[in-house]
């Protein structure tokens, strides 16, 4: 379970004295305890832990985004370490090619025209790609494919 892995990695962050490690999943710990809590669980579903990670590295790459604005290279710096240390957590992302391909079977499945049928879509998509492929990155592929053809 995703959840234990965490509990040991920090565990065996603390022992290394890995300060940047062990403050990056001790954090991500306190989120998915807090999560739990809300949900009155004593512990997470695999599932809930991803969409912890996802939250965390949503927000470590726009702080980057603001400290690079800000002209803070060194904080960016620290937010790329810490974001790095979260990607191995995740699942194994979707190609591009396999994101299309569900897309095109979820449009095939739903039968939608257009854009105002998106919503369908995306219902179908996210229920296949559980969290292997950014949120953004799949309702930009399908929009792409629902949108009408420029000539």
């Amino acid at each position: 379970m995703l959840e234990e892995k965490i509990l040991l990695d920090y565990k065996e962050a603390m022992k290394n004295r890995d300060a940047l490690r062990s403050s990056v999943l001790n954090f991500l710990r306190a989120e998915m305890i807090n999560l739990a809590i809300a949900k009155k669980k004593k512990n997470l579903e695999d599932s809930d832990c991803i969409a912890v990670i996802r939250k965390q590295i949503k927000q470590r790459q726009d702080s980057i985004e603001q400290f690079k604005q800000g002209n803070r290279q060194d904080l960016a710096e620290k937010e790329a370490r810490e974001l790095e240390i979260l990607k191995p957590y995740l699942p194994q992302e979707l190609s591009s090619e396999e994101l299309e391909s569900l897309v095109d079977q979820a449009i095939a499945l739903s039968g939608a025209q257009g854009l105002k049928e998106m919503g369908k879509v995306m219902k179908e998509v996210n229920l296949k790609v559980a969290g292997r492929a950014d949120g953004k990155l799949v309702s930009d592929t399908v929009r792409r494919k629902l949108s009408p053809e420029i000539a």
